[in-house]
């Protein structure tokens, strides 16, 4: 708490130069900066490891989107240079987060805790929530990206048989690995922040370590239910004008798997609430 005067003031600089520095590299256009910078000020006013947690997702993210466009450029039917992302993807894959924060803030006044369902079971999982968040969100980003750059065939999750690059619900093993370590990249950063963020017995801060497997199958379960949503519910079609495999139906695209409910939007936020509920749950019987 003594700090917290302070802290609010280096959040807002800090996302103040990312949110312009990521406007400036196409990461963001202009809607995007403004609600980054929104969400990611109230994650490092509320806590350090929060911030870092989102910005571990997003530079990570946005790093790889960037990596491999030409390849990308031609199985991407709504391909964006520098994968620029809006106020609407933004706030998917960081509103509930943001929510979570600011719930965390109410409860402990701004202090950062440790994973201990003996001192609060509530503060526990609302944090594993947060965790089971960016795990989700940087594991289906990882996967996605590096695995549309493998030269493995994209098998159907729910059928197993081989689909066209850039299907919905098609996966490879090197994207399952992708989103596996990108999970471990989340609780490897909340773990190192949280060494100079929180004080804890001993004992406690030792069972922290076990935040880094848990995040890692939260990273992998994120991108697996994603699948499972884009291979059921999001639809995905081969368009012959384009040649390439795009997201809505119309006169010149033969489908390919899944009902026209959700958008990509839609299935992210899905997923994201689910194994967030999941690590949740988790936290509270691990921690």
């Amino acid at each position: 708490m003594e700090n917290f005067p302070i802290q609010p003031i280096i959040a807002i600089l800090l996302s103040a130069g990312i949110a312009i520095r990521s406007f400036r590299r196409k990461s963001l256009d202009l809607s995007g900066a403004l609600a980054g910078f929104a969400v990611m000020t109230i994650h490092f006013a509320v806590g350090y490891r929060y911030g870092a947690m989102l910005l571990a997702f997003f530079l990570t993210s946005s790093k790889l989107t960037k990596y491999g466009e030409e390849k990308k450029r031609l199985v991407d039917a709504d391909f964006k240079e520098g994968g620029q992302r809006n106020w609407i993807q933004v706030l998917f894959n960081s509103g509930i987060s943001a929510v979570l924060a600011l719930i965390l803030w109410k409860l402990t006044g701004g202090q950062d805790k440790c994973l201990n369902s003996k001192e609060s079971s509530l503060v526990t999982s609302l944090i594993g929530g947060m965790i089971g968040h960016y795990s989700c969100c940087n594991g289906d980003t990882w996967s996605s990206e590096i695995g549309v750059l493998s030269d493995s065939q994209p098998r159907l999750i729910t059928t197993f048989k081989p689909v066209r690059k850039g299907t919905n619900g098609g996966v490879t093993k090197t994207g399952l690995l992708a989103a596996t370590a990108a999970g471990v990249v989340i609780g490897l950063t909340f773990f190192l922040i949280g060494f100079f963020t929180t004080k804890c017995a001993s004992d406690v801060a030792l069972k922290q370590l076990l935040v880094i497997p848990l995040s890692a199958v939260s990273g992998l379960c994120g991108s697996l239910i994603d699948s499972l949503l884009g291979a059921t519910l999001q639809f995905s079609g081969f368009c012959s004008v384009r040649n390439k495999v795009v997201g809505k139906p119309g006169p010149t695209v033969r489908k390919i798997s899944g009902l026209n409910i959700l958008d990509n939007n839609g299935v992210n936020l899905v997923s994201i609430l689910l194994t967030s509920v999941l690590t949740s749950i988790a936290c509270l019987y691990i921690f």
